[in-house]
């Protein structure tokens, strides 16, 4: 199956259309200038060709990535940005 290609402005002008099309079943690549961007395909519920699976558990949660130790620094940082601010005037 050949899908139709599009360009970003036609695409914007006659969205409405083209949306009708995806709902026959026609697919769409949307093209920036002469690259493909982009694809519109006719929806499949769940069961379909895509679908919403967990993820893998390679990497841990956010909430059990630990925190690196605060910095200890020698300069007063609201200081250093007063005086950054009052040097640009």
């Amino acid at each position: 199956m050949v899908m139709k290609k599009v360009g970003i402005a036609e695409l914007k002008a006659r969205l409405s259309e083209y949306v009708r099309d995806v709902r026959r079943g026609h697919g769409l690549v949307v093209m920036d200038r002469r690259s493909p961007v982009a694809r519109l395909e006719p929806y499949e519920p769940a069961g379909g060709s895509w679908g919403v699976r967990r993820p893998l558990r390679r990497w841990p949660s956010l909430q059990e990535v630990p925190l690196p130790a605060p910095l200890r620094l020698q300069i007063d940082v609201v200081e250093l940005l007063l005086e950054d601010r009052r040097g640009d005037r």
